[in-house]
């Protein structure tokens, strides 16, 4: 219960914290108020610290920290596939992997490896959706240094993420480290799937479908 718990709670506050935020954080909150251990810790300390920021400034934050970086993006397959017909095929795979176990994207346009859906899918069926993350540990991993790197809240709740999940391997920390190094592959050829360059440095990172709800 603990791991479907932190996953649904980390879904919900890696979410662009839009008009029903107040909400959503006083739901997860409440959710975590008997939880024990340091990853509800974690979650409640994110919690606390974003409850004293203003939603309009939150947001704000969360541009610059997830949306303006490719070296902090939270599309999963990115991290590994970059900007390649694999990363294509990938996203495909997921798509087939929800529908086959009944969960659906619903209709704000993400894609399907944007990290909160796959946080969900994790806290909704747990048998596929705890090793489909353990897969992607690698660009947890890294995704949660460079989080480290920025500074800022977030950081807690990767931390807490990646710590009800199988421990990172050799193998894991090693592909984390080289993809810190070399960046993911770099070709652009046939993706279509509605991606955007940002910063510089690490390839392609696009929510275009919540960049349009933030305007």
């Amino acid at each position: 219960m603990t791991v479907r718990l932190i996953c649904q709670a980390a879904s919900l506050l890696l979410t662009y914290p839009d008009e029903r935020w107040p909400e959503t954080l006083s739901t997860v909150a409440g959710s975590l108020s008997d939880a024990r251990g340091p990853h509800a810790t974690a979650l409640r300390r994110f919690c606390e610290d974003a409850a004293d920021i203003p939603p309009l400034e939150l947001g704000e934050r969360y541009v610059a920290t997830f949306d303006r970086s490719r070296r902090r993006t939270l599309h999963m397959t990115y991290y590994t596939d970059g900007d390649t017909r694999a990363r294509g095929a990938r996203l495909a795979e997921l798509k087939a992997l929800y529908r086959r176990h009944g969960y659906g994207l619903g209709d704000d346009g993400e894609l399907p490896d944007f990290l909160p859906v796959m946080l969900e899918f994790a806290a909704r069926v747990p048998d596929a959706g705890t090793p489909l993350l353990a897969a992607h540990r690698p660009g947890l991993d890294l995704l949660l240094l460079a989080l480290e790197a920025w500074g800022g809240a977030y950081g807690n709740v990767l931390r807490a993420v990646c710590g009800v999940l199988p421990g990172s391997s050799v193998r894991d920390r090693e592909e984390a480290r080289r993809l810190a190094r070399t960046g993911p592959p770099a070709e652009t050829v046939g993706m279509g799937t509605g991606m955007t360059g940002m910063e510089t440095g690490f390839g392609a990172v696009g929510h275009a479908a919540r960049e349009g709800s933030r305007r």
